[in-house]
């Protein structure tokens, strides 16, 4: 039986060039071995390769795009050149791959097809907040993006609120950062003033904020969210 190749699970930065660092070493050096990437935006994953010093000539390279336009019968195709024993790279637009971002179904598949899994070291905005929270970081639950409508964010932020008082675990959110201000607004609004908050904004970034207070004290604060990448962490 011919040798497979090896899927690497290669986790971008958080924002600017000035995040780079925060990418460990394995991570640039095993890029810049790679001739096989799956992407979920070709334009920013180019840039982030040549940002790591990847100098190849991207004619020479095969990238997949996989988002949320990709139809899963692509699947297979994109892990081609693992079956042929060739290794690839899942490039996340921002942190890891697989959380919060796609390539579960991908990974999925290579474990199906008995191709190795190599998750890489990189950061991760849901794990930065939850550390620098002060929150239970033992027991939590990470629900993704809530609803856009305003009366079923309300719903689903009092839910959370009442999961986290029956269990004790930390609930961990996030919208588009365009809705950021509206999700604090209903937060403010709907919720006990004495959960605990936190929100922790353009992590990593020279301009980086974790704030955990009361809710209480949240109506009286004044943060800068409109357009920033933010984590929302609950525990009542």
């Amino acid at each position: 039986m011919a040798k497979k190749g090896q899927l690497y699970l290669i986790p971008s930065t958080l924002g600017s060039d000035q995040a780079l660092p925060f990418l460990a070493p394995t991570v640039i050096e095993t890029v810049l071995t790679l001739n096989y990437f799956i992407v979920e935006n070709l334009r920013s994953a180019r840039r982030f390769l040549r940002k790591c010093g990847f100098d190849k000539n991207f004619d020479d390279i095969t990238f997949y795009e996989l988002n949320m336009r990709t139809n899963p019968s692509e699947w297979i195709s994109m892990i081609q050149p693992l079956i042929k024993g060739k290794d690839m790279g899942i490039i996340s637009e921002a942190g890891v791959p697989a959380v919060a971002d796609p390539g579960s179904e991908i990974v999925a598949l290579a474990h199906k097809k008995q191709i190795r899994v190599r998750p890489l070291i990189g950061p991760s905005s849901i794990l930065l907040a939850l550390m620098g929270s002060g929150l239970n970081g033992q027991g939590f639950t990470f629900n993704g993006y809530l609803p856009r409508k305003g009366n079923e964010r309300a719903r689903a932020l009092k839910k959370l609120e009442g999961l986290s008082k029956k269990t004790g675990y930390t609930q961990i959110f996030m919208d588009t950062p365009y809705r950021n201000i509206a999700m604090l607004e209903d937060i403010v609004e709907h919720l006990s003033p004495y959960t605990q908050l936190c929100i922790a904004v353009n992590l990593t970034l020279p301009d980086e904020k974790i704030i955990t207070q009361e809710i209480a004290q949240w109506r009286k604060s004044n943060i800068s969210l409109h357009k920033k990448p933010a984590m929302f962490l609950l525990l009542a």
